[in-house]
């Protein structure tokens, strides 16, 4: 056989091997982002159902704190925000708790602050009840009943719910009440009813006390602060304080 037949005869070298090895290469990068976008997407989804839970909670309005959180497309808050600590959780319920006294036009009756033993909620007598009156009055339940509900979400399932009714100096002057000791247990109970009943909130996350004129936020001899001292602060308990009142339970 001639050398020229003999040459004719071999394969020809295939110069787009290179080819298959790309495509291969293209395929395993196309599984890889598609992997990675599986991912994602589950966690964006369990991250959605714990704000629509959360919102749900929230008495289904508006956008949430979470859900607010989880469309701003930031990864790092949104994972952050379900590993929140004590106080923060307390400072984002205070700010819900806030709009909705906006809101409702509350600011002059409702306030809110953070303390050592926790997130306390104050509510002036003169708006929730009569004057020497425990009974709240009928068309001021409902504001009860919303702020119990803003209170009764995960977030908060572990803390302690103390109701504390307050007077000031002058001695009550109806045959209902022995003292203004008995005034301020009574009205702390009827709140406590009010979101235990009205709210969903487990009655053993709750305590009610009564100190009367005892404790005074301010001085009782003037006008001003007799009507500081006659309240109702509702207290979530940060949970070094948990102890006192898982005794009782």
């Amino acid at each position: 056989m001639s050398r020229r037949n003999k040459k004719h005869e071999e394969e020809p070298e295939n110069h787009e091997r290179w080819l298959l090895s790309y495509a291969d290469f293209i395929t395993l990068l196309m599984i890889f982002f598609i992997i990675m976008y599986s991912m994602s997407e589950m966690d964006k989804s369990k991250y959605n159902e714990l704000a629509s839970v959360f919102s749900m909670e929230m008495g289904g309005g508006g956008t949430g704190i979470l859900e607010g959180e989880s469309k701003s497309g930031d990864g790092e808050n949104s994972k952050g925000s379900t590993e929140l600590t004590e106080e923060e959780q307390q400072e984002e319920v205070k700010e819900t708790i806030d709009a909705y006294i906006d809101t409702s036009e509350l600011n002059d009756s409702v306030t809110t602050s953070i303390e050592e033993r926790g997130l306390v909620l104050s509510f002036n007598d003169a708006l929730f009840f009569d004057s020497g009156n425990a009974e709240i009055k009928a068309d001021q339940q409902n504001k009860f009943v919303d702020i119990g509900k803003l209170l009764n979400q995960p977030a908060l399932k572990d803390s302690f719910i103390r109701v504390e009714g307050y007077t000031d100096s002058v001695p009550v002057s109806n045959p209902k009440y022995k003292s203004n000791w008995d005034l301020s247990v009574l009205r702390a109970s009827n709140v406590a009813q009010i979101i235990i009943n009205d709210s969903g909130i487990n009655p053993n996350r709750v305590s009610v006390v009564g100190y009367g004129e005892y404790r005074p936020k301010s001085d009782n001899k003037t006008n001003e602060g007799r009507v500081e001292n006659r309240r109702v602060d509702i207290l979530i308990l940060n949970s070094e304080f948990n102890n006192t009142e898982q005794v009782a339970q």
